[in-house]
Parts: structure tokens; C-alpha cells; sequence
């Protein structure tokens, strides 16, 4: 009986075909995935705004960034953020009552509240879902703090932002229209900064755009080794502290576009680029430092082309990293008195 079967010229056709149906597949595979996780984050924005509306009818009032007894620090490592302060209306209740507000973050009676991680604050598409030692957890979503200045310490002057220390604003004081002033956006987890350079001169000129305006921000800390901090250069440690309402931990301002590149030098740690991609702040708040906070903490997405986005009436849109610098510093104000039409 005559037996058949593949030759060898025809078995490697087969598998030639069966590789090329594979190679096919896996990029729809792969978008598919990411389209989903692209929808979980808007998700996650559209359930912070309905939380912050919530807060805002219990206490008729949105919560400040930061909270500074007397304008001044009352502990290490900041105070308690926006995210910290939603926690019972995101469906952390019992995280919540967990922690005292009224003692810093990082007291021995608030325990590992800071390292726990809240889902809802994290980006599916964001590779920094990972503890900070076992001391902090990252978040992906920063609030609005305004253009380019954010606190005096010294005065007490709040930034023109959605969210401010000490500050307890109802919508009343969103003139431009809740449906025309950015609420929260995306950010990065584990972005390199500069920070804490006011012996610096004082950054008062909000940047323009292109390399000389890169160059601008990163400049007001460049040469000073002892400004820098290599681990911060090196690994990055910006958008790491959920708890901590400072603009370099969990805010952004509209400084620049969404997904710029900020090369920020350093020395870094070791087999570190000596210029990264980060966030500048000037003097954080509720610090010594003798100058104001002004701070270029930019809206970066991992998903390509943008970033998600909440306004403060609680819609979430995709903003294109390609929106007019104008238009999007229009977004970040509160009562500018511009308002936009269609974006």
C-alpha cells in the first residue's frame, strides 16, 4: 500500500505560513490589550471626578493639595494629598479610617497606609505599578495645580490651578466653567526631578516652548551638585507618594504639553543617563527654601499620541501630546476668563 506524507520542502511552507499568521496576530493581540487597558484608565478618571463631586457635597468644598497649619510644615514627607483625602468616596473607607490627618503621613501611628496601593489610582498601561521600598506606592494621575506657579511660603499665594494648599474652593471659583478647567491628568510614575534650587535665581518667567525653553527649566539647576540628589536623578522618585499632596509627587502643571521632553541633568546613580526625561520644582511647599514653588511637573502618558484627562465637571477625554500649548495652559486655569469651545 502506497503511503503518503509531507515532504520537507512542504512541512517548512507550513510552518512558514503558520509564523507569518502569528507575526499577524499578535500586533491586534497587543492593541487590543491596549485599547482595554486605555479604557480602564479613563475609567479610573471618570470614578475620581464622581468622587471629588461627592466630596464636594458632603463638605462643600473640594480638598486642598496640601494642608499647611499657619503656612507651615508640620511634619516630614509632606501632608496629605487629594487622593488620600477622596479615599472613603473611591470605596477605600476603611483605608481611610485607618489614617489621622492630623499627624504627617509618615508618623509611626499611620502605619503602611502610604505603601498601600489603591487601584483605582493606578494607569493598567503605566510599568511603574511597583511599591517604593516599603514605604511608598506610586500613582498615575496627578491634580491640576496651574500653569507655572503653585505656593509662597512666605505669602501664602496660591497658584491659579483646580487644586492649591490650604485651599477650599467650591465650584464657585471656577469661572471659566467646570467644563473648561482640567481637574486631574495622567502622569508618570517614577519620573526623575529636580527640585529645592531657590539659591538659584528665581524662575518667575513661565516657559515658551522648543529646546531653548527645555533648556530654561533644567538650566536653573544645572552645575549645582548640591541641589541634586543622585538617587532621585538616577532612578527617579517623582509621582512615587500617593499621599503626599506636593505637585512633584501628585500633581501636574500646564507648563508645557503633554508628554514633553524635560531633560533634567544630573550625575545620577550608577549606569543612569546623565539626562533624563523629569519635572522641575523650584522650592517645595511647606519646605525652609526661600523662594516660591514654581514647577514644570508635566502630564505624560504611556499610551501613544496623548494623555487621559479629567475636567472638573467630570468628564474624561484622550488630549492629544500634539494640543496647542495655549489652549492647554487655558485648560489648567480656573478663572482666567478664556473659555474654549470644542478640543
Amino acid at each position: 500500500m502506497k503511503r503518503t506524507a509531507f515532504t520537507l520542502i512542504e512541512l517548512l511552507v507550513v510552518i512558514a505560513i503558520i509564523a507569518v499568521l502569528i507575526a499577524l496576530l499578535l500586533p491586534a493581540v497587543q492593541q487590543a490589550r491596549e485599547a482595554a487597558r486605555r479604557s480602564q484608565c479613563k475609567n479610573n478618571l471618570k470614578q475620581i471626578g464622581l468622587a471629588l463631586h461627592n466630596y464636594l457635597d458632603v463638605n462643600s468644598y473640594l480638598p486642598p493639595s496640601f494642608c499647611l497649619p499657619n503656612g507651615t510644615s508640620t511634619g516630614n514627607g509632606g501632608q496629605w494629598s487629594v487622593h488620600a483625602r477622596i479615599l472613603p468616596f473611591v470605596e477605600e473607607a476603611n483605608l481611610y479610617r485607618l489614617a489621622d490627618l492630623s499627624l504627617p503621613y509618615d508618623d509611626a501611628a499611620n502605619g503602611n497606609i502610604a505603601n498601600t496601593k489603591v487601584g483605582l489610582f493606578q494607569c493598567p498601561s503605566d510599568i511603574g505599578d511597583r511599591p517604593r521600598g516599603t514605604e511608598h506606592y506610586p500613582t498615575s494621575y496627578g491634580a491640576n495645580m496651574g500653569t507655572w506657579f503653585v505656593w509662597d511660603n512666605d505669602s501664602f499665594a496660591r497658584g491659579n490651578g483646580a487644586f492649591a494648599p490650604n485651599a477650599k474652593w467650591s465650584t464657585a471659583e471656577f469661572t471659566d466653567g467646570t467644563s473648561n478647567t482640567l481637574c486631574f491628568s495622567e502622569v508618570k510614575a517614577w519620573t526623575p526631578y529636580l527640585r529645592d534650587t531657590d539659591a538659584l535665581p528665581e524662575p518667575t518667567t513661565l516657559p515658551g516652548t522648543g529646546p531653548a525653553t527645555l533648556s530654561l527649566v533644567s538650566g536653573q539647576t544645572t552645575g549645582d551638585a548640591t541641589k541634586v540628589k543622585g538617587s532621585e536623578i538616577g532612578n527617579g522618585t517623582g509621582h512615587t507618594e500617593w499621599v503626599d499632596g506636593r505637585v512633584h509627587q501628585t500633581g501636574f502643571t500646564v507648563a508645557l504639553p503633554p508628554n514633553s521632553f524635560v531633560p533634567i541633568e544630573g550625575t545620577g546613580s550608577a549606569g543612569s543617563p546623565a539626562i533624563r526625561d523629569g519635572d522641575f520644582t523650584n522650592c517645595r511647599e511647606g519646605k525652609s527654601c526661600d523662594e516660591p514653588t514654581y514647577a514644570a511637573v508635566t502630564s505624560r502618558s504611556y499610551h501613544v499620541g496623548g494623555v487621559q484627562s479629567l475636567l472638573m465637571d467630570g468628564s474624561a477625554h484622550f488630549m492629544s501630546e500634539n494640543i496647542d500649548l495655549g489652549l492647554w495652559r487655558i485648560l489648567g486655569q480656573r478663572n482666567d476668563g478664556d473659555v474654549i469651545g470644542e478640543f
